[in-house]
């Protein structure tokens, strides 16, 4: 059964699905919240929680890395924002965080102008691998060739490759591009890649040798890659369309699993539910640990794409502050809005529906619900 829609004689569309437009089902059994695991493991690295902080300066300095590390996530510090590029950054996170409206965009292409220092990639990291925890720093694939050999010598335990989109195979005729299978094969620690929000884009990146694959393209808070470009990824047909690529290539690599990490479009516990029913193996949070009191883009929230040079495709939001990097994480909830205890509604969404674990709860029942959650 097709589920193309005609948009017109010429042109026919698959019909796509977000996360407000799909409902997890309960099922004959329940269980008690406390019995439920949350735990993943990606290559050697264990966490208790499945929650990745995305590599963007308004979530992740490395005082915050260390404190979602210590609580059981895994903290990604953006390796081409601030704190790469000064010394001190704090007085200017401060400063966006106060610029006009009008005037954010303009001014954050002048401060990300700094060129990236070396030599503060590795304190950066070495301030968080001196606290014990995982350590995992992000680049683009642009910036990947010029400094990965700067990040691995630091000590990285984990390598984010991270674009609004990432292939496998990249075309330029100005320069020669990062070719994915020979670097991934090369270096000596897991990498995790994408975006990536196709069944075939995801069924490559994994033939790349990657240990995870992000999914997600332009569904975040602080993107516009939607009116911009005229490119979005509704997250549950992506995520599902990527779980299916890492089935097949289980089959087809005899046995290697991918890691599946939703990446976008995932601002409420409740879209963590879904990503996970929909077979993620984690999420990749922004605006929701923006949300934290000491989140250091201090209530606002942006990505790399908000200061582009050329084409700027997201811009700086207002998040707003509900609570501590603890109670957003673990509670208690103040209110009903899926922004305080991320990690006890997941938890009890999966006793809810009977599921003891991830891998379990990847399998629950979905429904396309006829009306919008929130």
């Amino acid at each position: 059964m097709s589920n193309e829609t005609e948009i017109g004689r010429g042109k026919r569309g698959r019909r796509a699905f977000s996360f407000d437009d799909i409902a997890v089902v309960p099922s004959r059994r329940t269980r008690d919240p406390e019995d439920v695991s949350v735990g993943w493991q990606i290559d050697a690295y264990h966490f208790d929680l499945p929650i990745v902080a995305a590599p963007m300066d308004s979530v992740m300095s490395p005082a915050t890395a260390v404190a979602l590390g210590e609580a059981g996530g895994l903290g990604v510090l953006d390796l081409e924002g601030l704190w790469t590029r000064y010394e001190s950054p704090e007085p200017l996170l401060r400063e966006i965080a106060e610029l006009p409206e009008e005037r954010a965009t303009a001014r954050m292409q002048e401060i990300y102008e700094e060129p990236i220092k070396p030599d503060l990639i590795t304190e950066r990291l070495r301030e968080i691998r001196t606290a014990g925890v995982t350590v995992a720093g992000a680049l683009t694939p642009q910036r990947t060739q010029e400094h990965y050999k700067t990040v691995v010598d630091a000590g990285v335990d984990l390598f984010v490759i991270r674009g609004t989109t990432v292939s496998a195979e990249h075309v330029s005729g100005n320069a020669e591009p990062l070719n994915l299978k020979r670097f991934i094969y090369e270096l000596d620690v897991p990498v995790i890649v994408g975006g990536a929000s196709t069944y075939t884009a995801a069924l490559h990146l994994m033939r790349t040798g990657a240990a995870g694959v992000l999914v997600g393209f332009g569904g975040g808070a602080a993107h516009t890659t939607r009116v911009t470009l005229g490119i979005h990824a509704p997250m549950a047909t992506a995520v599902s369309d990527v779980a299916a690529a890492r089935r097949d290539y289980l089959d087809e690599s005899g046995g290697r699993y991918v890691h599946v990490i939703a990446d976008g479009g995932v601002g409420h516990s409740g879209d963590i539910v879904k990503a996970v029913a929909c077979g993620a193996d984690a999420v990749m949070l922004g605006a929701a640990l923006a949300r934290s009191s000491g989140a250091p883009g201090r209530g606002f929230h942006w990505g790399p794409e908000a200061h582009h040079a050329q084409l700027p495709r997201g811009e700086r939001v207002e998040v707003g502050s509900v609570g501590t990097l603890e109670e957003i994480l673990f509670g208690p909830g103040r209110q009903a809005d899926g922004t305080l205890n991320l990690v006890g509604a997941l938890r009890r969404a999966m006793a809810t529906t009977g599921y003891s674990d991830l891998k379990e709860f990847q399998r629950v029942e979905v429904v396309v619900s006829p009306y919008t959650p929130r």
